[in-house]
């Protein structure tokens, strides 16, 4: 492992950046991020006004963008369950919109055909007005300045980043996984940004730094190993932790149930114990800052370690 090299990317992330990210997608001028709004006196719904705003980003570092279309249907709500679980089937004569996962590709100099794919689902409930702030702006913003950082880097195998849509049903990222299988693409490490820094009152309180990365095969197992040793190789200050998941879930559960055994997700906690959860009350003022750029952090450093080193 290069610690020189490493270490330089990492301490390029900016938690200035990350803010400012997070409140545009979470506040200001997009309170929600779904199909089913559009923000008065704005001509688009404001999960397309979401794919604008990170295409130009995107674009703005000499990525070039591709969008990949699937139809979706909004949740419906059903107030009987307990909030957090809330969504239900959509109903019979609900509306189908065009969703769009986006892609951000850097092509590898020494092993293009080995691809490094980093995952968020950018959209927030489709059911409850919620701004969706831990989830999942957190994980779109962290992706983004991911993307940020390495738009100059000469990376050796092919790195992707994804922004698909997982509060509308069916998630895209299944057509992510699926044409990816139908097309043969060598993904070797699928990660999963979703919910970071999200956790309980009491780890909130006590002021601790989480993350935990959940794995379902022995492939993925050395992927969340791997986020272990570098937390402590370059004194990160993460409590890190693994949990092995007994089924595939989230848009990383996508990826194995297509054949890729190399995914895992990261969350702030497991089970997850954000009390705002599905909630109105997931604003960005909640959000841990510093912990999030600690895992984004952790997470470039893995994406770097595994491009330069591959999975052992």
């Amino acid at each position: 492992m290069d610690k020189d090299i490493i270490a330089n990317f990492i301490e390029q992330v900016n938690q200035k950046k990350l803010s400012d990210n997070l409140f545009y997608l979470a506040k200001n001028p997009l309170p929600y991020r779904k199909l089913n709004y559009t923000v008065p006196g704005h001509s688009k719904n404001s999960l397309y006004e979401t794919d604008d705003f990170i295409q130009v980003k995107l674009e703005s570092w000499r990525y070039k963008v591709e969008k990949e279309s699937g139809k979706v249907q909004a949740y419906s709500r059903d107030i009987s369950k307990p909030k957090s679980q809330q969504y239900a089937p959509p109903s019979p004569d609900s509306a189908w919109y065009a969703a769009y996962n986006l892609y951000a590709k850097k092509k590898g100099n020494l092993r293009p055909d080995e691809i490094i794919l980093i995952v968020s689902h950018k959209d927030s409930q489709s059911w409850v007005d919620s701004p969706g702030a831990y989830d999942n702006a957190v994980g779109v913003i962290a992706n983004m300045e991911t993307a940020r950082i390495l738009k100059n880097y000469q990376s050796q195998r092919s790195i992707w980043f994804v922004f698909c849509n997982e509060e509308h049903t069916p998630w895209t990222s299944i057509i992510v996984a699926k044409n990816a299988k139908d097309r043969g693409d060598n993904l070797i490490a699928i990660l999963n940004l979703d919910a970071l820094a999200g956790k309980s009152k009491e780890e909130e309180s006590a002021g601790v730094k989480t993350n935990v990365t959940l794995y379902t095969t022995d492939e993925g197992e050395k992927i969340a190993d791997l986020y272990s040793e570098i937390n402590s190789f370059y004194k990160i200050g993460l409590i890190q932790e693994k949990y092995k998941r007994k089924t595939p879930g989230d848009d990383d559960g996508s990826f194995i149930k297509a054949g890729y055994p190399t995914a895992v997700a990261n969350f702030g906690s497991y089970p997850y114990a954000d009390p705002k959860y599905h909630d109105e009350g997931d604003i960005p003022e909640r959000v841990d800052l510093i912990n999030l750029r600690m895992v984004t952090q952790l997470n470039l450093a893995v994406i770097l370690k595994i491009d330069m080193e591959g999975i052992k």
